[in-house]
């Protein structure tokens, strides 16, 4: 592997280098004999103080939530970066087909022949692909010394296949958010997650009581009309309800509520929504801009199982998500097969989306035998009332993994990390070397 740093500069109070590492599409197992010449660019963003940059700094990786977002891009020394740097040099991974890492979206997948070849290509990009990525880069970067992996959401359930399969190289993990449930089916998870989203609605519907009225509205006005979003796309009303996916964040029902009540303005004809409101949803609803994590969000719960739109089915359940409900309810962390057809940017996916949802001898994810004989240790902060990831699913997979220090507690939602990281990184480190 040649030489992966690209640039260096200083921000506020960090030196910041960029690599750029090439990698193979398919990591080659030890029992592999057949070679997969596929490449791809998966880029990392290195943090460190300026005047710490010559010592010997053991390292730490942070795995990014998701699955199909960048790496944080720092502005200043702030929040767990300030706490990280503080005996650490931190690596940013955007983690393959994310950020700056050779990208996945509808364009790029458009040059493979059909659905079944884009669908066959979108396999490489889960958790155990990811671990095999940080794998090479810390032999490129660390040599034999193993590094320190700190895993938010999603990332935390890349460290728990970290754990599994490459523990030779961890130092000492920390899961905050993201321990993943390791046994048990995806229904599973989605007969624990709706009953949890729609007590967010109710929450949020008992502090803002007039937004039961505007919802409504706001609603009634998308099924009744052609309300476009600035980049083209209709507006429905469920893809609009998909805003309660902000529900499960500290700031998030302030966020949805300042956006409805200012939703409606005076137009030509009388009331119309406005541009502002359609460019805020918009700016709220990313599925268009991070395509992973729409198109493989299911199959990150597949361990050998077909998911077939798990959420979507199980929705039917819970009569209080039935679409004529009067005020509507928001939905959450759910992805269902009709964002495939009215989402600009995810519609070419359909029929590769589809095929995935079908894939029924996907390869494991976890290995439940080497994370009970587990060694490295590692720290976790699980959130109670978590809406995106089971507070009793992480439990139970955490009891299970020997040396793995739990804090449980309802001081933060899913965004801890963001809200008040250097205080949350902090108690990690510590119950990571044992004064948990």
């Amino acid at each position: 592997m040649t030489d992966s740093l690209r640039h260096a500069r200083r921000i506020s109070g960090l030196l910041v280098k960029d690599h750029v590492f090439t990698l193979p599409l398919v990591h080659a197992r030890d029992d592999d004999a057949r070679r997969d010449e596929r490449t791809l660019e998966v880029f990392a963003r290195e943090v460190v103080p300026p005047d710490r940059d010559a010592d010997d700094l053991p390292w730490l990786v942070f795995l990014q939530g998701g699955p199909g977002h960048g790496a944080p891009r720092p502005l200043k020394r702030d929040g767990w970066i300030r706490r990280a740097t503080e005996e650490f040099r931190v690596l940013l991974l955007d983690q393959r087909g994310t950020g700056l890492s050779s990208p996945v979206t509808h364009r790029t997948l458009a040059r493979l022949p059909d659905a079944a070849a884009q669908a066959e290509h979108l396999t490489h990009f889960r958790a155990d692909s990811i671990v095999e990525d940080a794998e090479a880069i810390r032999r490129r970067l660390c040599g034999d010394r193993p590094w320190t992996v700190l895993g938010q959401s999603y990332g935390g359930f890349c460290l728990a296949t970290y754990l599994s399969f490459r523990p030779e190289g961890l130092a000492g993990g920390m899961f905050t958010g993201g321990i993943p449930p390791v046994t048990g089916s995806i229904d599973e998870v989605y007969r624990r997650t709706w009953p949890r989203v729609i007590d967010r609605n109710e929450r949020y519907y008992a502090r803002y009581p007039e937004d039961r009225e505007r919802v409504t509205r706001i609603c009634r006005a998308l099924d009744a009309g052609d309300v476009r979003l600035p980049g083209g796309d209709r507006l429905t009303s469920r893809r609009f309800l998909q805003l309660g996916l902000q529900f499960g964040f500290s700031d998030g029902a302030e966020h949805v509520h300042y956006l409805v009540e200012s939703a409606f303005v005076d137009g030509p004809d009388g009331p119309e929504l406005g541009y502002a409101f359609l460019r805020a949803s918009l700016g709220l609803l990313s599925y268009d801009t991070h395509p992973i994590f729409s198109v493989l969000h299911e199959a990150a719960y597949a361990n050998g199982e077909a998911t077939r739109w798990s959420a979507h089915r199980l929705r039917a359940e819970h009569p209080e998500m039935a679409a004529d409900r009067e005020p509507p309810f928001f939905t959450g962390e759910m992805i269902e097969p009709w964002q495939f057809e009215e989402i600009g940017e995810l519609a070419p996916l359909r029929d590769a989306a589809h095929l995935l949802a079908e894939k029924d001898d996907w390869t494991p994810l976890y290995d439940p035998s080497q994370l009970a004989r587990n060694t490295v240790p590692c720290a976790a902060a699980v959130y109670l009332e978590d809406m995106y990831v089971d507070c009793e699913l992480s439990l139970r997979t955490a009891r299970a993994v020997p040396g793995l220090d739990v804090w449980v507690t309802n001081e933060y939602e899913h965004d801890a990390l963001r809200a008040d990281g250097a205080r949350l990184l902090g108690e990690l480190l510590e119950r990571v070397r044992g004064g948990g």
